[in-house]
């Protein structure tokens, strides 16, 4: 197997994870409005459980690529929380201000990604599918933020 065709499924399981924030950021501005109530709350509550997620990969990413006895270790293994301390508050606060704090979790992930360690770790294509899929996702945010500003 080439690398090309292993990248392939994280690519198809990634892109198909930006189903639910289009379609429910499309639902905030198209949908009936009875929708919409239920289309907002479900759009932050899915990215809240991404958010997370994205934590929980950094938890693996310590878990197998790093020494356990490396500083390294340690830092990726208590950074790997902080997403959850981020998504899980920003369902308590009002939904404008919960999806700014997702939007910060998801670009301070990002923002970890993008560094030396993550870059000498992670493979190629995980760099690249993890800038699209936060572009996607900050995009989708913004549009339901947009939304409730009364947009």
């Amino acid at each position: 197997m080439t690398a090309a065709s292993l990248a392939r499924l994280p690519w198809g399981l990634g892109l198909a994870g930006l189903t639910p924030f289009l379609a429910l950021a499309g639902a905030a501005w198209l949908a009936p409005v009875a929708w919409q109530v239920i289309a907002i709350p479900a759009f932050l509550y899915y990215s809240a459980v991404i958010l997370s997620f994205l934590g929980g990969v950094q938890w693996g990413v310590a878990m197998s690529l790093e020494s356990d006895d490396s500083p390294g270790f340690r830092a990726r293994l208590a950074l790997s929380m902080v997403p959850s301390l981020f998504a899980w508050p920003a369902l308590l606060l009002h939904p404008v201000i919960g999806a700014w704090v997702l939007i910060a979790g998801f670009l301070l992930v990002r923002l970890y990604e993008c560094g030396k360690a993550s870059r000498e770790l992670l493979p190629g294509w995980y760099q690249s599918l993890r800038t699209l899929l936060t572009v996607v996702v900050v995009a989708c945010h913004a549009l339901v933020i947009w939304r409730l500003a009364g947009g």
